[in-house]
């Protein structure tokens, strides 16, 4: 890199620090002024701009904040009151952020569950958030009343867009309440160090975890994109992502909602519609994920993929191998490729582009980036200690966990989870000195000599699949109860030109399994990112001195039918069914004429 290029990277990496910085000032634990208000002002100052396009649709500020008001009368008379929670299910639509938006003008906290969960999964993300009311959009209302029975102290379910016996009507309720605008006496003591959301996250625990989203880290979130893309008035992002997820719930709406900017909404990814939108709604900006990426990369030219306003887009997970293509083939001026976990305090952007990194931290910034590398241990998936006991940090280029340092200071705390069991098994103690704490990010990374950050790995059982964690306990026990199964054990396998590693699962049967009926059997307990995409038969599965199950020699075993002499299947979700995955199959699926 030449002396030009280094002071323009340097340039743009503190241009945009001190826009992020800026735009947080006055963000503070114990401020009362959170997203709400900004909407608010956001409304009186540009009534008639646009929040949202949707479908055929668009909605105003002055909308927004006038539904969202309807949303807040609707609860103060269900009895919602500050620090309650209200699960919220519902596919993405403007009505998703009117509903939050509302829920938190009376100072309650958005349950924020995942529109792919099912049966006991749904239920467990329902009752660990203690809600005693659901709305849920009537495309997920059958799900809903599955999962209820399964649900102690059950909420009552209040469904949007429709009607349904067993369920109350919130459409007809919200025509019915009260237009004027929430009182803020309603929210009254809540400030940004109090929770706004709880959203859900698999961890390795299993079944999902509610991890604590309070208005602080909604802001810094906002905050940290709109500085890292430059956001303007002006600018249109298209998100296809989930709004339960922070990713396309706080990380994508922000660049719009702390501008007067508007968010595109599509209720779900589509390749063959992408660059469509894009055009037709004169998008600005997009939020990706890698997989998104790969999909486009992977599909035939579309009309519009040059003939676009797009200037700059924000995701993760883009692989260092398509980068360049990606951002050639689509004519995209500049890629911020993020990292970070919804619950942690480990956060950083690549401002600059730098491919294949997630964000730097450069020498002058650690002090303020509590951003560390430590030596770990793979084979008992612990950080190395020294001789004094405490961790040693990485060397330029060398992989380890990465972790983030807690303390008080805003953007750096661990808010944790609903339970604190959960909370203490992601916090490390006395790691370079005696009474520190550290939040482990459960990530392998290395960095290089000059401060840039890059993903390496997940740690342990859970792993990412299309875009979501997928913990190995929570698949083991839908298999577990499928009848003729007598053992598994579930890992993930790298398939070649994907992103992320693919779940396989190894099974000891006995009578009364039929692989046929598999696909069935899962399909009502796992959302579908989480069903084993590919399934190995064993005589017996090899287990450690300690009773542990062995996954290494599996994962490196793969999924060859050239290699493996044991039965091999595949999830064929064009039929449903698990079939036998054969060297033709194989062949398709690493060339890309099979999707997974």
């Amino acid at each position: 890199m030449g002396l030009f290029d280094g002071l323009a990277r340097e340039s743009t990496y503190i241009s945009a620090i001190a826009r992020t910085l800026i735009g947080m000032h006055g963000v503070k634990p114990d401020s009362s002024h959170t997203i709400v208000d900004i909407v608010e002002a956001q409304a009186r100052a540009t009534p008639h701009g646009i929040a949202f396009y949707y479908l055929d649709s668009s909605l105003s500020y002055a909308a927004l904040d006038a539904g969202a008001n309807r949303v807040a009368h609707w609860a103060r008379n269900a009895g919602v009151r500050r620090g309650d929670a209200v699960a919220l299910l519902m596919e993405n639509r403007p009505d998703y952020v009117i509903c939050w938006l509302g829920l938190l003008k009376v100072g309650a906290v958005a349950a924020l569950i995942n529109t792919n969960l099912r049966g006991a999964a749904l239920a467990h993300s329902i009752a660990i958030a203690e809600v005693r009311h659901a709305i849920v959009g009537e495309e997920l209302a059958q799900a809903y009343l599955e999962a209820l029975p399964q649900i102690d102290s059950r909420p009552s379910g209040w469904i949007a867009g429709g009607a349904l016996q067993g369920m109350e009507n919130l459409d007809a309720a919200l025509a019915s309440v009260c237009t004027s605008a929430a009182d803020r006496a309603w929210r009254e003591g809540v400030t940004c160090k109090d929770k706004a959301f709880y959203i859900y996250t698999s961890g390795t625990t299993g079944l999902p975890k509610a991890s604590n989203f309070t208005h602080l880290r909604m802001l810094y979130m906002m905050h940290g994109f709109a500085g890292g893309l430059n956001a303007k008035a002006r600018d249109r992002m298209y998100n296809v992502l989930p709004l339960y997820h922070s990713a396309g719930g706080v990380c994508a709406l922000g660049p719009a909602l702390l501008t007067g900017g508007s968010v595109i909404i599509k209720r779900k990814f589509s390749a063959h519609e992408f660059w469509d939108d894009v055009h037709r709604y004169e998008a600005t900006l997009f939020q990706y994920i890698g997989e998104l990426c790969r999909y486009l990369l992977n599909a035939p030219s579309a009309k519009f993929e040059h003939d676009h306003k797009i200037r700059a887009i924000t995701g993760n997970g883009l692989r260092p191998e398509i980068w360049k293509n990606f951002q050639e083939r689509f004519a995209i001026p500049k890629i911020v490729e993020f990292y970070g976990a919804t619950e942690g305090n480990v956060s950083m952007l690549n401002y600059d582009g730098k491919i294949g990194a997630v964000g730097r931290v450069p020498s002058y910034m650690r002090a303020i980036m509590t951003t560390r590398i430590v030596k770990f241990d793979i084979e008992h998936e612990t950080p190395v200690r020294g001789t004094a006991g405490f961790c040693i940090e990485c060397a330029a280029d060398e992989a380890g966990e990465v972790i983030g340092r807690i303390s008080d200071e805003p953007g750096k705390t661990f808010d944790g989870y609903s339970k604190q069991s959960d909370t203490q098994k992601k916090v490390l103690h006395d790691v370079f000195e005696n009474g520190d704490s550290w939040f482990r990010t459960g990530d392998l990374m290395r960095r290089d000599g000059q401060g840039y950050f890059y993903f390496v790995d997940r740690i342990g059982d859970t792993f990412r699949w299309k875009g979501e964690n997928v913990a190995t306990s929570e698949v083991s026990e839908a298999l577990g109860v499928v009848a003729g199964v007598k053992e598994t054990n579930v890992y993930g396998v790298t398939v070649p030109g994907m992103d992320g590693r693919a779940g396989m699962a190894a099974l000891v049967s006995g009578p009364g399994f039929d692989v046929a009926k598999l696909a069935d059997a899962l399909a009502g307990n796992l959302p579908i990112y989480a069903r084993p995409v590919f399934v190995r038969l064993l005589p017996e599965i090899e287990i450690t001195g300690t009773f542990k199950q062995r996954k290494v020699d599996l994962v490196k075993d793969g999924f060859d039918p050239s290699m493996i002499r044991d039965p091999l299947y595949w999830l064929n979700h064009a039929t449903g069914r698990y079939e036998p995955l054969t060297r033709d199959v194989l062949a398709a699926i690493e060339a890309g004429r099979v999707k997974l």
